[in-house]
């Protein structure tokens, strides 16, 4: 009687497993999806306060106002009065790309000899406009 009561309980036991439909985790919306998760550009770490040389500063901002990968750049990036202002940057592969009124610009990664200023030689962490415009925190 007792192998009769054990093989109707394991039966009952067997079959309620069966009778469970397999748990499938459904894929996240992509809203969802991206505030679980944020996706953070390599540009972001840039944010914040850069020094140059000479008085030469950048201080680099997302720009909320328009969205992921867009930046605004306060830059004073020579001696004369006129060489400051706020440019809006957009991140690219090789960096930001932005304009001031001496052209189109590339703000990339680099160490202080490729600002190729001797003052900063030293410094691993710096961005580059060009060959003699770098600044480095």
């Amino acid at each position: 009687m007792m192998k009769k009561i054990l093989f109707i309980l394991s039966t009952l036991v067997f079959l309620s497993a069966c009778d469970k439909e397999p748990q499938v985790s459904q894929p996240q919306p992509a809203s969802v999806q991206a505030t679980l998760v944020p996706e953070v550009l390599p540009t972001d770490k840039w944010v914040g306060q850069w020094v140059g040389v000479e008085g030469l500063s950048l201080t680099v901002n997302k720009d909320q106002s328009i969205g992921r990968g867009h930046y605004l750049l306060t830059m004073r990036y020579g001696l004369d009065d006129d060489a400051s202002g706020t440019f809006k940057g957009v991140a690219t592969e090789e960096g930001i790309s932005f304009t001031r009124p001496d052209g189109p610009q590339l703000l990339r990664a680099g160490d202080g000899v490729a600002t190729g200023l001797k003052w900063l030689t030293e410094k691993k962490d710096c961005l580059v406009v060009n060959t003699g415009e770098g600044y480095c925190r």
